[in-house]
């Protein structure tokens, strides 16, 4: 197996640096939109032959030195009891946002192998068929909160930020929910084969530091040290994370996830150089031409070097209209100037 990934994650020393892409298996490879012509989002995710297909399709097409388990993070929110439906316009739909006391106390815990075996087969299919490691994924508990009490997407978050303030033991009360559930589910993605996971908090950056402080980081800490416990690396991806990381570097992880938004370098700076950094190119920069790219790539694997340890990565997802063989010069860039000696 190639584990330059997992090694890089340890801050050992690597001949090349690894690569792979968050949203790497969707809507911009053709052979994503083949499998999903046929099935709705919710039932991909459900069908673990179907997720597993698309899971491997970017190994295959990219060349990518890791694996990330196809599904989606509000998967594990539809089990803790609140009804989910994605449409075309608005993205994903929770019906009957968490407004009250009543509303949070109805939600479970989920058992994942119970109540959600579908993620534990398709980690079993895959483990069988990678040859790259695999990773596990979860929203964090403040990005799945938002999700939660806004009833979906939100572009300033005024229902989950009134209850932040006007009711913080409700909040309080969610978030340690949510933070149980986190670390069930991840859990159990490593009891089933996953070889590290990623916390995602997207909404991270929608906060004051000092509401991220008080309000989010706890939970996360929380959530990290119960996971180290597996032995798998953890990544924490806080998105916006500029004007956080004095805080992020508090969180426990293992590896950081950087978006875009911030310089490589500052943000090594910021967390100091024996951090394990992943990163951090604008998925829109692969509308740049082939030439550019590579340069883009360069300037990032330089930055990158200063670090104890880097996994190459988009700020964030990549993009459905992202032209397939811009992708995989990306990838072949990595692979042709991340190389050591």
């Amino acid at each position: 197996m190639n584990d330059t990934f997992l090694r890089a994650c340890r801050g050992e020393q690597v001949e090349c640096t690894p690569v792979w892409l968050m949203r790497q298996a969707g809507r911009y490879l053709p052979q994503y939109q083949a499998v999903r012509a046929n099935v709705d989002f919710l039932t991909l995710c459900k069908t673990p032959e179907l997720a597993a297909e698309v899971t491997l399709q970017p190994v295959d097409i990219l060349g990518v030195d890791a694996a990330i388990l196809f599904s989606d993070i509000l998967i594990p929110v539809e089990a803790m009891g609140m009804s989910l439906e994605f449409t075309e316009k608005s993205g994903p739909v929770l019906g009957e946002p968490l407004r009250n006391k009543s509303a949070v106390d109805k939600l479970i815990v989920p058992d994942t192998e119970d109540d959600m075996p579908f993620v534990i087969e398709t980690i079993r299919i895959l483990r069988e068929k990678l040859t790259v490691p695999l990773i596990g994924f979860s929203g964090a508990p403040f990005t799945l909160a938002t999700y939660m009490i806004e009833g979906g997407s939100s572009k300033n978050f005024v229902h989950t930020k009134r209850m932040m303030f006007q009711n913080s033991r409700l909040f309080q009360y969610l978030m340690e929910k949510l933070t149980l559930m986190v670390t069930s589910y991840l859990a159990a993605q490593i009891r089933a084969g996953v070889q590290a996971v990623q916390i995602f908090d997207t909404w991270a950056g929608a906060v004051t530091p000092y509401d991220y402080r008080e309000s989010v980081l706890p939970f996360v800490k929380k959530a990290i040290a119960e996971l180290k416990k597996e032995g798998v690396p953890v990544i924490y991806f806080a998105n916006d994370c500029a004007g956080i990381l004095h805080e992020v570097k508090k969180s426990g992880a293992d590896i950081f996830g950087i978006d875009w938004k911030i310089d490589m370098g500052d943000a090594i700076k910021k967390l100091g150089k024996k951090a394990v950094v992943q990163g951090n190119l604008d998925p829109c920069a692969l509308f740049l031409s082939k030439e550019e790219i590579e340069e883009r790539v360069k300037d990032i694997l330089w930055k990158g070097e200063t670090a104890r340890g880097h996994i190459f990565n988009l700020g964030h997802g990549i993009l459905p209209e992202t032209p397939v063989e811009h992708a995989v010069a990306l990838v072949e860039a990595v692979h042709k100037y991340g190389r050591k000696g």
